[in-house]
């Protein structure tokens, strides 16, 4: 008997977004009609791309596993994110405006400018730029923010549901990408996606984070709820065609595998081949879900993940 035809046919497809101008290597990311990496349905145009995490304050909570590994560079930004690229190959620069958190500093949309204008001169990729999640703060520091990358193309966030009108107004008028943050739902997340439409912001310039959990901690449920947000983009539902966003990094070395010293649990093995082995599963299945940007932390679970995207991508 023939071999039946089981390909999937739909019709749509994600929104391919740029991130970075002339000069900063833009990447795009997005454009595919088909669930990931079936190549014998339809087209992957462009890889996922990894961007490698960079605070503006030094991570003294991080383990000592993972931060050896960037050594005096965690105390500046502007070297953390040149390290990011030059050593370890990364797409693209995801600096999180910690510092501006009353609890971390509480500094000034002003300094808080400085740094990304630092770290922007110091590292010839994209930038993705995250507030610090107080709503109040990051309103006061990402106008600061967007006007210094004005021109470049920087995909800045988050914008939520109860919180976006100020972001997507300075990213209309400087030009840049936008970052919709959701609670894994997959309502919410078209919800936030309409909001920002509805100021004239144009859908092929929003990138969806519809937050991450990490392996054995919700990665079952994000799982799905990424799936079912690329199902219902494929099968026509606009304001869900955008690209995804994962934070793989942050929430992989949350989990008590990777972060429990060795001392804790010498039965689960060395931390320092444990942690970006849970960091660097997480980001496969991700990529499965549809992950089009994965932001990572250790170096070893980047290069692994990047051999891993190669090798479905062909």
């Amino acid at each position: 008997m023939p071999i039946p035809d089981i390909k999937e046919k739909w019709g749509s497809k994600i929104n391919t977004v740029t991130i970075g101008a002339e000069g900063k290597r833009p990447v795009q990311v997005g454009g595919e009609d088909s669930l990931p990496f079936l190549h014998f349905e339809g087209a992957t145009p462009n890889q996922p791309v990894i961007a490698m995490d960079v605070l503006d304050v030094e991570p003294v909570e991080w383990p000592e596993a993972l931060s050896a590994l960037f050594g005096a560079a965690l105390k500046s930004p502007a070297d953390w994110a040149k390290q990011c690229v030059e050593e370890f190959g990364a797409d693209m620069i995801c600096l999180k405006l910690q510092s501006i958190h009353p609890d971390f500093g509480d500094a000034t949309p002003q300094q808080a400018a400085a740094v990304v204008e630092a770290v922007a001169k110091a590292a010839p990729v994209p930038l993705i730029v995250w507030g610090c999640d107080d709503d109040a703060k990051d309103n006061a520091a990402l106008p600061a923010v967007s006007q210094v990358l004005k021109g470049q193309r920087a995909l800045i966030g988050t914008a939520k549901q109860d919180n976006y009108k100020t972001l997507t107004a300075c990213c209309i008028a400087d030009g840049h990408n936008v970052m919709c943050e959701s609670p894994l739902d997959i309502n919410i997340a078209k919800q936030v996606n309409i909001l920002v439409s509805d100021m004239g912001f144009p859908p092929e310039r929003i990138v969806i984070f519809p937050t991450t959990g990490a392996l054995g901690y919700g990665i079952e449920y994000a799982y799905s709820i990424q799936e079912r947000g690329r199902l219902a983009a494929l099968g026509g539902d606009t304001m869900m065609a955008m690209p995804v966003l994962c934070m793989v990094g942050k929430e992989a070395w949350s989990a008590k595998e990777s972060k429990a010293p060795d001392a804790e649990v010498p039965e689960w093995g060395p931390q320092a081949e444990r942690g970006p082995a849970w960091e660097a599963t997480t980001a496969t299945v991700l990529l499965q879900a549809g992950a089009d940007i994965l932001v990572m932390r250790h170096p070893k679970a980047v290069a692994a993940t990047r051999k891993y995207i190669g090798t479905l991508v062909g």
